[in-house]
This record gives C-alpha cells, structure tokens and sequence, in this order.
C-alpha cells in the first residue's frame, strides 16, 4: 500500500487525538487527504508597509517594529490585552481578546517582529485584532514564500491550537516526505494538450507558489481535474441511458392529445412551450428512457408541460403519475387537472395522506386494474402499497424537496424505468445544472404567457412602512388580495413565530375588521388549519393572508397582487425571488415589496438591488451563486450537494467546467468504457471519484 494512506496520526505533532478532531472537523484521514486539503487563499508576505503608509481601505499587511508597552484593559468577559507597536514613523495598537496570558508570555518588549493582519480604523487610529506575530530574521524571511497559504480550520482546531499556519508547516512535511509518491492522474495527451502542470508540480505550487503564475498554473490544473473527473462520470452515465432501450415507447401522438389541444387548451402556447414539448415528444419516442430536468420561471406554465406530456404517455396506453411536495400544492395540481380535462375520458385520482381508508383501497385497487389514468399526490405514491398496472411516465414537481431515496421509489412502480420529468420553479445557474444534473437532458422555458406585466419589486426601510400600508389599502380597495410573509429560520423559530404573532396583531390594528378580512398561516398549526385558512384565501373569504414561507412554492392566486416581505434581509435572492413569484399570476399590475430595518450588511443591500433590478429567475440565480456559492443554493442544500468541490468555484470558474465537459464528452464518444490504453489513468479518476457523484438518472 502506497505511504499516501498512511493514517495522519502517524505524522510529527498528531497523534490520536488530533488526528480524531482532523477527521471529525474536515475529513481528514490520511496522508493523501492532507496534501489534496487546498488553501483557500493566498496573501502577499513580500511587501512590507511603514505605519504612515496606512490607510482605511487596505486589507491585510505586514509591517517590521517592535512592541513598547503592554496594557491590559477591562475587566471579566470584557478583559483585553493592548499593545503599543512601533516603528520609525509611528504607532498602531494590537488587540487580543483571548489568549491574554499566553500573549505576555511569548512576547517580549523592544524586540524586532514581524506583525501581519487586518487594520481596522476608529476614531482617527489604527489598531490590528489578534495579529500574528514572528520574530524578524532578515536572512530568514526573504527565503520564505511571498505567497502564503491560509487553510480552513474549526473553532475546536484552533483550540487545540490546529492554525492555518500549523497546517501548512504539516503540509509542507509531507510535501518534503511524500509528493514522489504521487502519480499522475491525467493521461500525458491531455496535459500536453491542455498545457497543465503535471500533478506533483501542481501540489507543489497550490502549497508553496513561488510566484502569483506559478500558483496560477497550479490552481488551473487542480480545477479542471476536479471538474473534469464529475463531467466524465456524467457523460458516461448519460451515454450508458442512452444506449439502453426502453419498451415504454410512445410513438403516436394521439385523441387525447389533439382534443385537449384543440379543444380544451386554456390559451395558447408560448413559443418556448412548444420547443420543450418538441424536445419532449422527441425523447418519448426515441426507444430510450427519458430524463429530463424542466426548468422555468414561475409563472412560465410548466404545469400545462406536464400535462400535455401526460397525455402523449395517455394516448400510447401508459398509466403516468405526478409527485408534490405538499398537499396544498397536490390537491392544486388536482383541481387544475380535473378542470383542464373535463370532457375527456380521463379519470384522475388524488392521493395523499389525509386520503381516506375507505378512498384509498378504491384507489389502490383502481390503479392495479389500469382504470386510473393520471395520479397526484405527495410522498404517499412512494408507499409499498401504491402499484400501477402500466405507469409509463413519472412528473416530480419541484423535485429538489424530495429526498434521493424518495425519487428511488417511484422508479421501481414498473418492470421498465418510466420516463421522467422532473421540474423546478427554482432557476438554476448553468454551470450548476452541467454539474449537479450534468446526465440529464435540461429543457427551458423562458418566456412568460402573453399578458403578464413585469412585476414591481420596490426596497423600503422600516420608517417608510406608512406608504406599504398605502399601497395595500389602495389594492384591497379595487378587490385584489396581499400576501405579508415573515421570515421562519430554524434557528429562531420561537422568536420569529413570536414576531409573526405580534405582526398579525399590528396589522389587525391598521386593517381592522369588517373593514378588511386577515388570515394566518404558520407551520406549528394543523395541516388541515393551513389548508382552510389558504382555501379560504383562495376562495376570497381574505383580503390578506399573514404568513411564513409555508406559501412560498406552487401556490397560485391570480387575484393576489402584493406581496411584502418583512425582515427580507433575512432571506436569500433565491428566496425572495420564489415569494414574489406568488404574485404577478393574472393580467393586472403586481408589486413586491421588501421591508428591512435602516441598517444592512452589504451583502444583504445587493440582494435587494438585484431584486429591484431583475424579474429573470436566472439572472437571480447566476446572482445567488455568486453571493453564497453553490452548497447554498435553493434546492441544493436540501438534497446535499452529491459531490463536495475542494477547489473549483462553480460561480467563478465556468470557462474551466465548459472545457471539461466538452473534453469529458468527446473522450466517452470515442471510448464510452475508457478502455483503450492511452485513457487508462482516467478510467482510475472515474472509479475514484464515482463514490462521490449522484446518479441522477438513475434515482431522479
């Protein structure tokens, strides 16, 4: 066995119980773990400033001078240790907050360090919080890397005194000790093609640059790797779909379909509409197994997709079901089913779990006999007891709130995969989508139904809170309805559901009954409360309906026409762009309103402008990833990202995945089993990292 997997316990200044907090805290387990754990930045240790070169916008820097005095001030919890640090031209202050004694201890007055950190400037001075600190020898310095790494720790490693810097200094022993014995995993015709560094250079300079180039190179190399081995996975993944046949073959498309299409279609279709439907026509009839991801803004009509889809599977003899995320939105899906279809022979079934027993075995049995045609429900069509006679066409509504065992089961409801649609309102960035979905065919709709008017999305700071109320009265007062939505972070679910409580009470004061009619949704109430206080909303009994985000997917109130979001800082661009989707859904003018207190971070002041700015659930999207990173887009976190990155930025590096993917794609057309010579080292990467990478085409 190579010395790489040697247990990291083994190594100088581990030992168990370090080693135990490494494997805990970041996956830490072996040599080879070690040298692949990537620094997440590099500063510039090659420039030195004098104390007069400060200025309020600089970001970290190193300065040469000695500490003068020591000062400890406060008392308790709020104790901390000042110094006076110069240098010929002036003086800064340091701050410690912890550590204190440790600090008196190690440090010495009057003699030459070397400081580096943060400035933080207050009140016309300069002072630097927790600094590191090092002796200055001339000699010494100038033959350390300019370029110095900084590595992701925990609190509890810092504790035990696990630093950034202790973890280069085990990096670069092992480094030393070990790098002779990494072998290269990129065939040689790809790097020299691609001109990479050769792996073990690579390491070498994303630890130790020699030069802002060199680690350029380096980090080039480590990046396409790492998305190269996921896009070669899924290229074979989707290759393998493809080859295989189906018997589920829906060649004709046929009565169903052309009378609903000429008879019962509610308005006519967007050009986008009929290219996904195209697309979707094509893959039921191909003999091969459709998988498809359909994405489209809310609003876009994705439902009616579903549909028409459901009716080429109707027309070729396939029983087809679709799965919700909840009841309200199953039994919406139901209602729109059965009142688009009227007058066709199509008998379509709810199932979910507040179905009746008595309902329910009717069903059951219904559905084994095939006179169940179309099948709605929640998570209750994963049960053991749900079988089909023929199902031929699975729909998974807003599938990233379904777990992947979930999706697993209703693939096995037939001897043969059904075909599979599943459907997002939740945008997701392109290079997300190569990535997290990457073997599955994508179809857009991005265009909206004629008649729809961009909605006016307005920020407002509390005091301006008078207008908000305004504007609603104004609405209510031509008969449309209001949405007021309050944050509920699990966290704080107490707190917050304590100020959608008081908020109610607030609004009950300004829109006082009979006058105006309010409503309450929260998640600690009944489903069956839930559902009479939306129905009730829906049916107008309402005039606003007072909740948290429990409202925030699939719900749809043309008549609604604000929507105000309280503490909008709180919540994602994802987010926020999914509530204001609940308003806009008729031909009348819509607004979204968010409300958040006078002082914002500065993260949180861009996502309100990119709101203002943009109704594209796309552009939101590009934008969310940009601001969070991957790990937290909506409809990501829930399912767990299937891979983890350790290096490539999915926001940041889109030419890189572009040119893996296309690479990935041509090797598998040339060699789908990676089994000719020169492609041997890939076939190593891919079994490598298989582990890591979801297939989604074989459990969406």
């Amino acid at each position: 066995m190579s010395s790489l997997q040697n247990p990291i316990q083994f190594l100088p200044g581990i030992g168990p119980k370090r080693a135990e907090i490494l494997a805990q805290d970041i996956n830490l387990v072996t040599v080879e773990d070690l040298l692949l754990y990537f620094p997440y930045k590099h500063v510039d240790r090659s420039r030195f400033y004098k104390i007069k070169e400060l200025t309020p916008d600089l970001p970290y820097l190193q300065i040469i001078g000695k500490i003068v005095a020591f000062n400890t001030v406060g008392e308790g919890i709020k104790k901390r240790l000042t110094a006076t640090f110069v240098d010929e031209t002036g003086m800064i202050e340091l701050v410690w907050f912890q550590g204190i004694k440790w600090v008196q201890q190690t440090y010495t007055l009057n003699t030459p360090y070397i400081i580096f950190g943060k400035p933080n400037y207050f009140n016309g001075k300069y002072s630097i919080p927790h600094p590191e600190i090092e002796p200055y020898k001339p000699d010494e310095h100038n033959q350390k890397a300019a370029l110095q790494p900084y590595y992701n720790t925990s609190e509890r490693m810092k504790k035990h005194l696990l630093t950034s810097r202790w973890m280069h200094k085990i990096i670069t022993y092992c480094l030393e000790k070990y790098l002779h014995e990494v072998e290269e995993t990129l065939p040689s015709y790809l790097i020299n093609r691609l001109n990479l560094l050769p792996l073990r250079e690579a390491l070498m300079n994303i630890h130790l640059p020699r030069s802002i180039e060199n680690l350029k190179k380096a980090e080039y190399r480590l990046k396409f790797e790492e998305l190269f081995a996921i896009q070669l996975n899924l290229a074979y993944q989707k290759s393998i779909r493809k080859k295989n046949p189906s018997n589920l073959i829906c060649k004709q498309v046929g009565n169903l379909f052309h009378s609903f299409y000429q008879q019962n279609l509610p308005f006519e279709l967007t050009n986008a509409q009929k290219r996904v439907i195209k697309e979707i026509r094509k893959d039921l009839g191909s003999g091969h197994q459709m998988n498809r991801l359909l994405q489209g803004d809310v609003g876009s009509g994705k439902t009616l997709v579903a549909l028409m889809t459901m009716l080429i599977a109707l027309d070729n003899g396939f029983q087809t079901c679709l799965m919700a995320p909840t009841e309200i939105l199953a039994n919406q899906h139901y209602v729109s089913f059965v009142s688009l279809l009227k007058n066709l022979p199509i008998n379509i079934e709810l199932l979910t779990g507040s179905t009746k027993k008595s309902v329910r075995e009717k069903l059951m049995e219904n559905l084994v006999n095939g006179s169940t045609h179309i099948l709605i429900g929640t998570h209750a069509l994963i049960e053991d007891a749900v079988q089909f006679k023929n199902l031929g066409l699975v729909i998974i509504d807003e599938q990233h709130r379904f777990g992947v065992a979930q999706r697993a089961k209703l693939w096995q409801k037939n001897d043969s995969p059904p075909h599979v649609l599943v459907m997002t309102a939740t945008p997701i960035p392109r290079t997300l989508a190569m990535t997290l979905y990457g073997d599955l065919d994508v179809s857009v709709i991005d265009e909206l139904p004629p008649g729809r008017k961009p909605i006016i999305t307005k920020h407002f700071t509390d005091a301006l809170r008078d207008k908000v109320f305004e504007l609603i009265k104004r609405e209510i007062a031509i008969g449309r309805q209001v949405y007021i939505i309050y944050p509920l972070i699990k966290e704080s679910e107490k707190l917050d559901l304590k100020a959608l409580e008081k908020g109610y009470h607030q609004l009950q004061k300004v829109f006082p009954p009979p006058t105006y009619s309010l409503c309450m949704i929260h998640g600690q109430m009944k489903p069956s409360e839930k559902d009479e206080a939306m129905k009730g909303f829906i049916e107008r009994k309402y005039q606003i309906l007072v909740s948290t985000t429990v409202i925030e997917v699939g719900v749809n109130v043309p008549n609604a026409s604000v929507m105000v979001i309280e503490n909008a800082e709180r919540f994602g661009l994802s987010q926020l762009h999914q509530l204001r989707g609940r308003v806009g859904r008729g031909a009348e003018q819509s607004y979204c309103i968010l409300l958040t207190s006078h002082k914002l971070s500065e993260d949180a002041l861009k996502r309100m402008q990119i709101m203002e700015a943009s109704n594209d659930g796309f552009v939101i999207a590009e934008a969310d990833l940009k601001l969070r990173g991957p790990g937290d887009i909506e409809g990501t976190q829930q399912s767990g990202m299937p891979f983890e990155l350790h290096i490539a930025n999915l926001a940041k590096d889109q030419q890189i995945l572009m040119l893996a993917k296309d690479i990935a794609t041509e090797i598998i057309e040339k060699d789908p089993h990676l089994s000719l010579p020169e492609n041997l080292t890939l076939k190593e990467l891919s079994t490598k990292n298989k582990k890591e990478i979801i297939n989604w085409s074989r459990i969406s």
